[in-house]
């Protein structure tokens, strides 16, 4: 017992000794950063001193900076307007735009050398010259996303200018660092500019940006209707969640570098910049899907990968956050960040191929379905037998790509899962033996299927309940009655389907006429109501044969029965009865055929007094 006890208590101890680790790492760092607050002045005079020995001085640098910005912005936007008025297309964009960068970064190149720097202020103005680069593909990158978003189009614009206000602050501050960097400032001046002048102002216009776009973003999360009622809540609390998101980064970075493990600030302002433009980069792409799967000439492989990049850039966005939230948490426990890493990889690779899997069985039936209305013409055509079936296919194999990526997780991490295999098995059997009603159910649907009884779309009878079919299960089948309830039957409750919607129906229509009435003008004017219907141009497809005269079937009380069929398609039955009867009523009235009542039975009331 005594064994058995030590083992949590010393997983405890070790958590508690970790934790006082990181405070005492935590305080010190405090310490540390205020020590540096005290230094300022003395690293002032020591970066003076280092450009003095570089040949230059903090104003010079200034100004070969900023003519070096602007040149490097005005050669691109020169450019950018000369490419855009010979090239059109995604492809040409592209390349114009990449052509644009190039010769803007050749100008700052060329300028920087007419101004005849050295030494490291030549390092400090090509930095620079790769901020402006950087900072003006972001520009574009924003606008051509936020241009071409489905979702919350009002305010884009607006939204599009303060993130590149956001984010070209932020490269500023990027490039500002990297060149105290480079000229060995010390940590006082980095310390206070990186968090006074850059990171808390940066953190406060993007709170401010989320404030007041909130309708914008939340208009993107929510979509268009119909949407869920939890897609309405995420959209509702979407603004103060990335505030919540903001505030979280800015006190977990300000933590790390207390900590001395401080983290790459791309990667943060990268994470920063999906999280704002995960809904509209989300929508864009699922469009993009969309209508690959309407066009023939996209394969099944393409439309996958293009539905399997959403789950691409919501794992990276969820990578980042856990590099970002849990790099100090892990480095002040003392983790091996690099065996994380490690195992991070090997689960998002097998949750990307696992989502490429399942998209490409969703897009096999998407493909599918989508045929078969487009050949059905119809939307209230039943749907086909593989239009039946391929739906429920596709749920067993993705309950199959799931199951296999989720063992496949549980292997990676190095857990035996052939004695869960095993269990599952025993615990299957059992409920198999315990629960024969729904073995019944199951294994009677599997044959109804296969024989083919019903379709979805189909108008059925059986066991008491009759509508059309709305759904099938791998246990049970719904109908929808006409007037709306919803049955749901069992496979094994059912002893025998009517099917009334399959192949074709045969609609006879009586009339009670006088019994004086010419018969062969009958005849005539319902052979010409029939070819009437064939040149329809709406009911002739659903028209197997048209209508036309029984002649007389019966008489009773000295009136004639006279009957006319019809046989059509089961869907399109009631809407060629409908014309059917609207054009022998106007005929009968234009030829003075009289209709007779059909006689009331029982007694007849007595007359009135």
């Amino acid at each position: 017992m005594a064994e058995e006890t030590s083992l949590p208590a010393t997983d405890v101890t070790s958590i508690v000794s970790g934790f006082e680790q990181m405070m005492g790492r935590f305080v010190a760092g405090l310490e540390t950063r205020a020590s540096a607050f005290r230094t300022i002045g003395a690293e002032i005079e020591s970066l003076r001193a280092s450009f003095v020995a570089g040949g230059t001085s903090l104003g010079e640098l200034a100004l070969q900076i900023l003519l070096v910005v602007l040149t490097t912005v005005a050669v691109f936007h020169l450019c950018r307007r000369w490419f855009g008025r010979a090239h059109q297309g995604a492809w040409r964009r592209l390349f114009a735009l990449v052509a644009s960068i190039f010769l803007a970064i050749v100008a700052g190149v060329v300028v920087q050398r007419l101004m005849l720097a050295e030494g490291l202020a030549v390092r400090t103005l090509r930095i620079w010259i790769v901020a402006a680069a950087i900072a003006l593909v972001g520009f574009e990158s924003l606008h051509a996303l936020l241009s071409k978003s489905p979702l919350g189009r009002g305010h884009l614009g607006k939204l599009a200018r303060d993130l590149c206000v956001a984010v070209g602050w932020a490269l500023v501050g990027m490039a500002t660092m990297a060149t105290l960097r480079l000229w060995k400032a010390g940590p006082g001046i980095g310390d206070v500019l990186g968090t006074l002048l850059f990171v808390l102002p940066l953190f406060a216009m993007f709170c401010w940006i989320v404030w007041y776009h909130g309708k914008t973003l939340s208009a993107a999360i929510a979509g268009s209707k119909p949407r869920a009622r939890w897609h309405g809540w995420l959209a509702r609390l979407w603004p103060a969640i990335v505030i919540g998101f903001l505030i979280v980064t800015l006190a977990t970075t300000q933590i790390a570098q207390t900590l001395g493990v401080a983290l790459p600030s791309g990667s943060v302002l990268l994470t920063i910049i999906i999280v704002f433009l995960l809904p509209h980069i989300d929508a864009l792409i699922a469009t993009r899907a969309n209508t690959a799967l309407e066009a023939t000439r996209v394969s099944f492989v393409g439309i996958a990968l293009q539905q399997t990049l959403r789950f691409a850039v919501l794992i990276a966005m969820l990578t980042m956050l856990g590099a970002i939230w849990a790099s100090p948490l892990a480095s002040g426990f003392g983790i091996n960040l690099h065996s994380i890493r490690t195992e991070a990889i090997h689960i998002g690779l097998i949750a990307t191929a696992a989502a490429f899997c399942w998209n490409l069985l969703g897009t096999v039936i998407g493909r599918i379905a989508l045929r078969d209305r487009e050949s059905a013409g119809n939307p209230a055509t039943p749907y086909s037998r593989l239009g039946t079936l391929v739906p429920l296919i596709g749920w067993v194999g993705k309950s199959a790509i799931a199951a296999l990526a989720f063992l496949s997780v549980l292997v990676s991490f190095g857990v035996n899962v052939w004695p869960l295999i095993t269990g599952l098995s025993v615990f299957g059997l059992a409920i198999g033996f315990g629960s024969q009603t729904l073995v019944k159910d199951i294994v009677s649907g599997l044959f109804f299927l296969v024989d083919d009884a019903f379709r979805i779309g189909e108008y059925i009878e059986t066991s008491g309940a009759k509508g059309t079919v709305e759904k099938i299960s791998v246990r049970s089948v719904t109908l929808r009655n006409p007037r709306g309830p919803v049955a749901t039957i069992p496979y094994g409750q059912i002893s025998k389907v009517v099917n009334f919607s399959r192949d074709w129906a045969i609609e006879k229509i009586a009339f009670r006429l006088a019994f004086d009435t010419d018969m062969e003008v009958v005849r005539k004017l319902f052979k010409k109501i029939g070819q009437d219907l064939l040149t329809n141009p709406e009911l002739s497809p659903g028209i197997i044969e048209t209508f036309k005269s029984q002649g007389i079937a019966n008489v009773e009380d000295g009136t004639l029965v006279v009957r006319g069929k019809f046989t059509a398609k089961p869907a399109d039955v009631s809407g060629i009865r409908r014309e059917v009867l609207k054009a022998v009523h106007h005929a009968f009235r234009e030829n003075g055929i009289k209709v007779v009542p059909k006689p009331l039975t029982g007694d007849a009331p007595a007359p009135a007094a």
